[in-house]
């Protein structure tokens, strides 16, 4: 799960998390959030989601995380945007003036690359991690983000003995563990979904729960 890996599957194109939509639970649930328009979201290990011009287009200014530069030019192209590139710190900066990706590791991330965001999108980031990284990607958060900072947060839950991730299976129950200590939850939806699921379905799966929560300080 270090940044060699997910180079690689970008590389290879074994992007099977990628999708070729907006993601409806961010327009059923961003609602729920009252970000002010012209505020910064922000979107860790943001891959070349159609999220991001989502938020733009909605009047939101995007703060993207991405560890691959295959995966940042390839949203450049399709999305028809030219993005200005320097160096910052630990981070290559590819940006316009709405949109900036920040290429590089996501828990090199300090304070002051996270002190105009006012919500963060996390729909494919936990999830991506494994249970040992979970821990240290939400103190990355908890120790660097502004004070009034909320979280849409999308997970998924599933037999993780009868399938590997990534995507990995995240309980409510480690929720409670992760983020109790700096945020409060709220759960906003969970239902089963393995029937909309079919290629997970074939890997053997009975039931994959997914919830999505709103967190918040």
């Amino acid at each position: 799960m270090k940044i060699k890996f997910w180079e690689q599957r970008w590389d290879e194109g074994s992007i099977g998390f990628h999708l070729s939509e907006v993601n409806p639970y961010l327009l059923e649930y961003w609602s729920h959030m009252n970000t002010a328009k012209g505020s910064t979201v922000l979107v860790p290990m943001c891959g070349k989601s159609l999220d991001l011009m989502w938020f733009v287009s909605q009047g939101f200014n995007v703060l993207g995380v991405e560890c691959s530069k295959k995966a940042i030019n390839e949203f450049s192209n399709e999305q028809k945007i030219d993005l200005q590139i320097k160096q910052h710190k630990n981070f290559v900066v590819h940006s316009n003036h709405n949109i900036t990706v920040l290429e590089g590791d996501f828990f090199k991330l300090d304070r002051e690359d996270l002190s105009n965001v006012s919500t963060i999108y996390d729909r494919a980031s936990l999830i991506a991690l494994p249970e040992d990284m979970r821990k240290q990607y939400v103190e990355t958060l908890a120790n660097n983000l502004p004070k009034h900072v909320s979280i849409l947060l999308v997970v998924i839950e599933y037999k993780q003995s009868v399938m590997s991730g990534p995507p990995f299976s995240v309980s409510s129950d480690e929720i409670e563990r992760l983020y109790k200590p700096h945020f409060l939850i709220e759960n906003l939806y969970e239902q089963d979904v393995i029937d909309e699921q079919p290629r997970f379905k074939q890997r053997g799966l009975g039931a994959m729960i997914e919830r999505v929560f709103k967190i918040s300080r």
